[in-house]
């Protein structure tokens, strides 16, 4: 029998494997040696062998577009061929998995509210959205670089997450 997750997961994979295709051309379109389809398979099949042990999903999109973003840069990274990243581009990646339902606003006044948003963050919490999210660092490699714990990094960004899903949440639904 198959589980919920898988299903959804199935579904999603169905209906959107071209427009993945698409997203994941878009972002490594620099080189020959990769190619979109075996990333996505990769990210498919971690995906399915763990769906039962996931939470429910909830955000189908979000959650396969975040780790096809996380396997691009792992991709990039091992290949040590990472470009400086396009915040714009990458805002819009987030904005995505951030929130679906931001249908009164066009892409670029979801992105302005993002910037604003991350702006107003404390420079701890911004820091880490930059890093992690931006420009595609690991936890280790700024622990490593700023001496701070690998724990205390995630929590920050945990933190600034759910800040920032709630003040767009806010300002989405006035």
């Amino acid at each position: 029998m198959e589980s919920e997750n898988s299903t959804k997961l199935k579904d999603f994979f169905g209906r959107e494997y071209d427009s993945l295709k698409r997203y994941v051309n878009s972002k490594i379109s620099d080189t020959a040696n990769r190619d979109a389809e075996d990333i996505i398979q990769d990210v498919a099949l971690k995906l399915f062998s763990g769906a039962d042990r996931y939470a429910p999903i909830n955000n189908v999109a979000g959650f396969v577009y975040k780790s096809v973003r996380n396997r691009i840069i792992d991709v990039m990274r091992s290949t040590k061929n990472i470009n400086s990243a396009d915040i714009d581009n990458d805002l819009l990646d987030l904005v995505d998995v951030i929130h679906q339902s931001a249908n009164s606003y066009s892409s670029e006044e979801t992105v302005l509210l993002l910037k604003k948003c991350i702006d107003q963050l404390k420079p701890a919490y911004k820091d880490i959205i930059i890093a992690v999210d931006f420009e595609g660092y690991s936890y280790r490699e700024i622990a490593k670089e700023t001496g701070i714990s690998i724990g205390t990094l995630m929590s920050r960004r945990h933190r600034a997450l759910g800040i920032l899903y709630s003040q767009i949440e806010q300002k989405i639904n006035r």
